[in-house]
């Protein structure tokens, strides 16, 4: 129990870190969405140039990160060799990145889409760049349990990036969706300075036996990462190629502007990621370590299933995130959130092949998995449009996560406790079903009223039958009359 409260301990800290960051990065949503007119087509440009670059982020490190934690962790390694041999490994890859798209860098935006804004590639391939490299110091400082540090630079980051696209976007009455890019450039190399600690003070040693040994680790997570990104983006970078034109663009932008208000679940997951991954490599030598992974997926469940309640439960409101021109893609937010539930039960079950060595499988789940999603999208993006894109994350996340299931229960048996799982599944599912049933042309304060009803009986479910209130400290003790 110990090692399970240092678990929401650090959780707590990453997530208020990526919380409070992607509620200031929120406000950039309605920020655009409100001044770029959904016909211009220009929030479609960058939510296809973001995708690129989420996809280029995945390569760069490739797999380094997490073969990062699993080297650190051994007894035999020394930890400053192992941190030193990745910081070289990944450094030397984003720099050559980098001077091989500016070197041809008029073939690589019009293969693109951006022969005539060329400089949006080159901007972004220099920050994806700045970014890989920072993702190892950023893992250092989750080595050594500093999360307000690690979370303090994240939120300077999104701080600096939302201020200065507030101050640009509300002053300028027709922006070029250009500053975008040149913002998040300024705010990540400003970011960098911030690393002095973690980069100086020892000696950068390249050991290559080391490193040759970390890549056989991670060359399957760079399969299982590039595929599980294609998962998040694929529809995104697809959906141009496949609809075309600037109608492609519109679409894209309607879809993107939407799955913003989704993103309360890849917060949630993203938190828990920060903080479990470390945990995991750290504590599995305990005994009770299996049981404690099956605890944490169940309350991992609980949260995110809250989580989708309250988002759909105040549609009305959290719906004024984004432009009028932009809402009618609204009704793609249930079907996101359910998808990113599924990534993060995924990413739960997938520590079984990371902690026994086989990654190879978890480069084959989610090989399967983004096959399945690219030809749902592939074949439906023409019928159905943006639809399709969302359907298709729910098919290929749901296909990923039962196969490291089945697969894992035989390697590395985890006794989860699924009848209480998909109780709270089949409440929030019941929950949701009354939601949608309640009349449109209600009173807003009746809809809200009944939505929180259903809410305050999830967390009644919750408080009685996993976070008894008698438990607590202090007000306990009231309960236990």
């Amino acid at each position: 129990m110990a090692n399970l409260n240092t678990l929401f301990k650090d959780t707590a800290i990453y997530g208020l870190s990526s919380i409070v960051g992607r509620f200031l990065n929120y406000l950039l949503v309605p920020l655009y969405s409100y001044k770029l007119a959904a016909a211009s087509g220009d929030y479609g440009v960058v939510t296809n140039v973001y995708s690129y670059t989420a996809l280029l982020l995945v390569i760069l490190t490739f797999g380094m990160e997490t073969s990062f934690f699993r080297f650190v962790n051994k007894e035999e390694e020394n930890p400053l060799r192992v941190y030193t041999t990745t910081l070289i490994a990944v450094l030397t890859v984003s720099a050559v990145f980098v001077m091989a798209v500016l070197c041809c860098l008029p073939e690589v935006a019009g293969w693109m889409g951006y022969g005539d804004t060329p400089q949006y590639i080159g901007i972004m391939a220099v920050v994806v760049a700045l970014d890989a490299f920072q993702s190892i110091p950023f893992a250092y400082l989750r080595y050594q349990k500093k999360p307000v540090k690690f979370a303090a630079l994240k939120l300077l980051f999104i701080a600096l990036n939302t201020l200065l696209n507030l101050g640009y976007f509300l002053l300028v009455d027709e922006p070029d969706v250009g500053y975008v890019f040149y913002f998040n450039l300024a705010c990540t190399a400003f970011i960098t300075l911030f690393f002095y600690r973690e980069l100086t003070g020892f000696r950068w040693t390249l050991d290559k036996a080391l490193l040759r040994r970390m890549l056989r680790y991670a060359w399957p997570l760079l399969i299982l990462g590039v595929a599980g990104i294609l998962n998040q983006t694929a529809d995104k970078i697809l959906y141009p190629l496949v609809r075309g034109g600037l109608e492609g663009k519109v679409e894209l932008g309607i879809y993107g502007a939407c799955v913003k208000v989704a993103m309360i679940m890849a917060l949630i997951t993203q938190a828990f990621r920060y903080a479990y991954e470390p945990f995991v490599f750290a504590g599995n030598k305990e005994k009770d370590s299996r049981e404690t992974y099956a605890r944490a997926m169940k309350y991992f469940l609980i949260f995110t299933l809250l989580a989708f309640l309250v988002v759909v439960g105040y549609m009305d409101v959290l719906k004024f995130l984004i432009g009028e021109d932009y809402r009618e893609g609204l009704r793609v937010v249930p079907i996101v959130m359910v998808a990113e539930i599924m990534m993060g039960v995924y990413f739960n079950l997938s520590f079984w092949y990371k902690l026994t060595d086989r990654t190879i499988w978890g480069a084959v789940f989610s090989g399967i998995g983004c096959a399945v999603l690219i030809t749902v999208n592939v074949i439906f993006i023409p019928h159905y449009h943006y639809m399709a894109c969302a359907w298709a994350g729910v098919a290929g996340y749901g296909t990923a996560m039962v196969l490291s299931y089945v697969v894992g229960q035989h390697y590395y048996p985890i006794r989860y406790p699924l009848k209480d799982i998909a109780a709270y599944v089949a409440i929030t599912a019941l929950f949701f079903t009354f939601m949608q049933l309640v009349p449109s042309d209600w009173p807003l304060w009746v809809r809200l009223g009944l939505n929180t009803m259903l809410i305050l009986a999830f967390v009644g479910h919750v408080a009685y039958h996993d976070f008894p209130l008698r438990n607590l400290p202090v007000v306990g003790k009231y309960f236990r009359r």
